[in-house]
């Protein structure tokens, strides 16, 4: 500030030296004026400079001056500069957050404060049937009509979520959306949807396996109570008595085979997947399905005229069939519970075949045919679901509990393998499992 003080009176001096020379007294005086008069000018132009760049706002067109208007246009550059980095860094920011808002597996809708659209991820997008470009600040009333939104948004009580059906539903395949708003800042709402189909199907699954199985045991609990209960108070005869008490070893058998079935697929479940390090000889694995195979089939057709036609590959194929990767006890399980069924379902005198193949690309293929009444099409793709059985009666006289193929199932996929079923009514069924070539050698 004193430089510019003193380059002002260095104008003035000079004028008024200029002005004397030329004119005396009177032209001094002249000559200062004049000369203060170039100098405002002269300082009112920088200025006007300093003010044009200004408002631009262009740090790479900032005039370079000196003094104090060229001091006033270097802190001005400086604040323009640091502004323009704190504007990126927040436009960095708020991208980063919009593509963590996007990335999310819920929809994220940002609504104002008279409920028109914002922003939304595309998760939203799939959820509502909507196009963010398209129906930007649309009101989601107009979007989403369903009766239930409309009561909800209108209510003002969000407290809790709705659910509605998505807008991909069929029929054959419905679509869950729950959606949730949440209030915040002045007026605006932050709708959050997800899709809860799998959520409500899971709880679907556990209620329905919980009430199979309280069905399942309270019949033979029952069955129990009521011969104990007759034991108790009836003064029977030995052989009445022999009689009751084998029907009671019979329900309490088979409340045993159902804890142990559920208790395997608990154990399935929840153990980690099998490995590449154990190797089951297939020989070993026949042998024990045959085994069962032969004593379930005498038991079945005690006192009929005709046995079950049994037939499994001999030793030596067996022998050449090799080894599989896996737990032993699994896939025993698995291959044993194809066996027994085609042997329980298959009537005195018709034919199991058990089979174990080479399958392409050097994996292999192990599969079970029966004569048996076979499966109509509308049950096949249920079967292997927990408790569900085709005929219940049938399933209850030949002792299954409904889990067998459900256990099947997942020591199949758990050994990376798939199972296979084609059946024809009348004229039997066949099971086949194909286990992967990393888990077969010969």
């Amino acid at each position: 500030m004193l430089l510019r003080f003193l380059f002002f009176f260095l104008c003035q001096a000079a004028g008024a030296a200029l002005g004397w020379w030329q004119a005396g007294p009177w032209g001094a005086v002249a000559g200062a004026c004049a000369a203060a008069w170039v100098w405002f000018a002269w300082d009112l132009w920088r200025g006007a400079r300093v003010l044009a760049w200004m408002r631009e706002g262009d740090p790479a067109r900032a005039p370079r001056l000196r003094g104090m208007w060229g001091e006033a246009a270097d802190r001005a550059r400086r604040l323009v500069r640091q502004g323009r980095l704190r504007e990126q860094a927040s436009d960095a920011r708020l991208q980063e957050i919009l593509a963590a808002l996007q990335a999310s597996p819920n929809g994220v809708t940002l609504l104002d404060a008279e409920g028109r659209i914002e922003w939304c991820n595309q998760m939203a997008e799939e959820h509502f049937g909507i196009h963010f470009e398209r129906d930007a600040l649309q009101s989601i009333g107009n979007l989403v009509r369903d009766p239930d939104f409309s009561a909800y948004y209108a209510g003002h009580d969000f407290t809790r979520d709705v659910v509605l059906q998505g807008r991909a539903s069929t029929p054959s395949r419905p679509v869950r959306i729950s959606m949730h708003l949440h209030p915040y800042g002045d007026g605006r709402k932050l709708l959050l949807s997800r899709d809860i189909t799998a959520l409500e199907q899971a709880e679907a699954m556990r209620r329905d396996f919980v009430a199979n199985v309280s069905h399942e045991i309270r019949t033979p609990l029952t069955v129990l109570m009521g011969f104990v209960e007759t034991l108790q108070t009836l003064q029977l005869g030995a052989d009445e008595r022999a009689r009751y008490l084998g029907m009671m070893s019979q329900q309490a058998q088979r409340m045993h085979h159902l804890v142990q079935d559920l208790l395997t697929l608990s154990r399935l479940e929840g153990s980690p997947l099998p490995g590449l390090v154990d190797w089951v000889p297939v020989a070993s694995l026949l042998r024990h399905c045959e085994d069962e195979a032969r004593a379930l089939s005498a038991m079945l057709t005690q006192g009929a005229p005709q046995p079950h036609r049994i037939a499994f590959p001999t030793p030596d194929e067996a022998q050449a069939a090799g080894q599989v990767a896996g737990i032993a006890a699994e896939l025993q399980s698995a291959l044993a519970n194809l066996v027994n069924n085609a042997v329980r379902y298959t009537p005195a005198g018709g034919s199991i075949t058990v089979a174990w193949e080479a399958g392409e690309g050097g994996g292999a293929r192990f599969s079970v045919s029966d004569t048996g009444p076979g499966i109509a099409a509308e049950h096949l793709p249920r079967i292997t679901e927990r408790f569900y059985r085709v005929d219940r009666s049938r399933s209850r006289d030949t002792g299954g509990t409904g889990l067998g193929l459900a256990i099947v199932k997942h020591v199949v996929q758990r050994h990376g393998g798939t199972l296979h079923v084609r059946s024809v009514v009348g004229q039997g069924s066949v099971f086949s499992v194909d286990l992967p070539p990393m888990r077969v050698r010969r």
